[in-house]
């Protein structure tokens, strides 16, 4: 055999490296360096420098990780959760206070308005400046429902004309602020683009600003239920002290957020308002409609095909509006979603009270379904998806809502079965609250622990971190920049659908007939969840095409802003 040659061994100079970081780089703060040094003895070997986006190899191999909250996004959460808190805290409330069901009126209300909000912000004034006029607007309401609560007013008979006013004032205000609030936290978010990082253990990943969203919305969805735990408080403030007590308290917090929403202005990122994109988008869909034909209102289209129209838009605008429209085919399947949702303040009330409660009033196990997202969602952020994206294994948008669809089928079986349990059980079998379960006056229910009832609470809080969670941050993702808070809208606006659909089955909510009614909504969500599976899947594969959309838009609008840049300079100089 021919000898091979061995170039000679050159030891380096420096101490031997007494770390396995000193071993590969001489520190970990050295790899850019190192990653120039080789990629030009080797340009098949290069490794991004940290902070640069990351190549298709690298996206394909190195772990995405997400990156930590903003402070401005946590100031938006705070505001949040205070209205959050003020909303559940006095809502909880009225039925006892005007001593008969409202229906879910504020709900509702609250649920149409935020398409009024979100035309005011996107066209008019802003998400941020909307945000604070409607704050105001709730302000007025929560100070007229305190000051005709107080004693005086209840005796001179203003409380229920009161109540009826404030209802409709904060039904204003709280819609408002809902369209706008979510894609409010989600714009302090300055990253479009991935970027390589290097941990401090060394480790290159990759910073993903999808999965930032994502997290952000976790977030912001575990400070609106921390919100919704002020029912634990209010009606104890209601029994001891009075309505005016937990009336005085809700308004309070709410004037601590609204005091974080101004005092933290200088820090928020604001986008100013976009003019008549509102009404542009509905000609554009318009045009769409009348040619059969989604790329018809683009100027390009015309042009090519000699349609001889000239738009006010450029081509761009119209791929956002088609990104959106296909957010808004998604939301069809969520009203039944809502349905399933709606049940855990409803009838599993209702179901709590035909059981022994052992000294736990049935209306506070609701609370669980809050209690059961603030532990969870921690979990999924922090261990569960990291994992998930540790093993490349995509965890998109399209499957955690149909996930969310199956665990909330999981719900209403489980409250079937409760529902077996407690029609099974003495001693009044299917119907709960006959005679012989009145003990001193009360109905005391079958011989069924409340506590059995959990699981269900869970399960639909599971269900919301997949499904409702994910809406939200659909929403966001594929609404154009200036339209982020109108699509808010309309994903907001499935759940007063909902809620209508809810009405739809009350005839069917009476003993015993309520078991098959859990039965039935727990195939519907099923159901519902194939179906919608079956039908969006693909768009998981062109999730990342469709977010990509916002790049396309943030570089045509910084290159207008140099090229009038240009021109005003070239001006001065003529």
């Amino acid at each position: 055999m021919a000898e091979q040659k061995i170039d000679a061994v050159v030891l380096p100079q420096e101490p031997i490296a007494n770390t396995l970081d000193e071993k590969k780089g001489f520190g970990v703060e050295d790899n850019n360096k190192l990653a120039v040094r080789d990629s030009a003895s080797d340009p098949e070997n290069i490794l991004t420098p940290d902070g640069e986006e990351p190549t298709d190899l690298e996206k394909a191999t190195l772990q995405h990780v997400a990156e930590n909250l903003p402070l401005s996004a946590w100031l938006v959460a705070m505001v949040e959760l205070s209205e959050r808190f003020t909303y559940y805290g006095m809502n909880g409330l009225f039925q006892n206070y005007i001593q008969r069901p409202l229906d879910g009126s504020l709900g509702r209300g609250a649920l149409v308005t935020p398409i009024f909000g979100a035309i005011v912000a996107d066209q008019y004034l802003g998400k941020y400046m909307a945000i604070f006029w409607f704050c105001i607007v709730y302000i007025i309401g929560l100070v007229i429902l305190l000051l005709t609560s107080l004693p005086p007013s209840l005796a001179h008979g203003a409380g229920l004309g009161g109540c009826v006013t404030a209802i409709i004032i904060i039904g204003i205000g709280t819609g408002g602020i809902k369209s706008n609030v979510a894609p409010l936290i989600a714009d302090q978010y300055k990253r479009k683009k991935m970027a390589i990082k290097t941990t401090k253990k060394g480790q290159r990943v990759i910073i993903d600003p999808a999965l930032t969203i994502q997290r952000i919305y976790m977030i912001f969805y575990a400070c609106i239920n921390i919100g919704s735990l002020s029912l634990l408080a209010t009606p104890y403030m209601e029994r001891d002290v009075g309505f005016w007590s937990a009336f005085l308290l809700t308004l309070c917090v709410f004037l601590v957020g609204t005091s974080v929403l101004i005092l933290g202005r200088k820090f928020y990122i604001v986008r100013p308002p976009t003019g008549s994109v509102i009404t542009d988008a509905f000609r554009a869909i318009w045009v769409m409609v009348k040619n059969r034909n989604m790329d018809a209102p683009k100027n390009s289209f015309q042009l090519e095909h000699g349609g001889g129209q000239t738009f006010p838009w450029n081509d761009h605008f119209i791929d956002e509006l088609k990104r959106a429209l296909v957010a808004c085919r998604v939301f069809t399947f969520y009203p039944i979603y809502w349905v399933v949702y709606g049940q855990f303040s409803g009838n599993f009330v209702t179901q709590a009270g035909q059981m022994e409660g052992h000294g736990i009033p049935n209306d506070l196990m609701q609370n669980f379904d809050a209690i059961s997202i603030i532990v969870f969602i921690p979990i999924l952020d922090r261990l569960v998806y990291p994992i998930l994206q540790r093993l490349h294994i995509p965890f998109r948008p399209i499957s955690r809502i149909t996930l969310g669809f199956i665990v909330g089928s999981l719900a209403m079986m489980y409250a079937a079965i409760v529902q077996h349990l407690i029609y099974s059980a003495g001693p009044c079998y299917e119907h709960p609250h006959c005679d012989l379960s009145i003990v001193d006056g009360v109905a005391r229910g079958n011989r069924v622990h409340i506590g059995i009832q959990t699981p269900a609470y869970v399960f639909i809080g599971i269900s919301e971190i997949f499904a409702s969670v994910s809406g939200l941050e659909y929403a966001y993702t594929k609404a154009p920049p200036s339209m982020k808070s109108f699509v808010q809208s309309m994903y907001l606006l499935t759940n007063a659908f909902g809620s209508a659909l809810g009405e739809a089955l009350l005839p069917a909510v009476y003993d015993p007939a309520i078991l098959w009614m859990f039965v039935g909504l727990c195939g519907a969500s099923f159901s519902a969840g194939i179906i919608f599976w079956l039908t969006f899947h693909k768009l998981n594969d062109h999730e990342d095409a469709m977010n990509a959309l916002d790049l396309v838009g943030l570089e045509a609008e910084t290159g207008e802003k140099a090229g009038a840049t240009v021109a005003v300079r070239e001006n001065e100089h003529a």
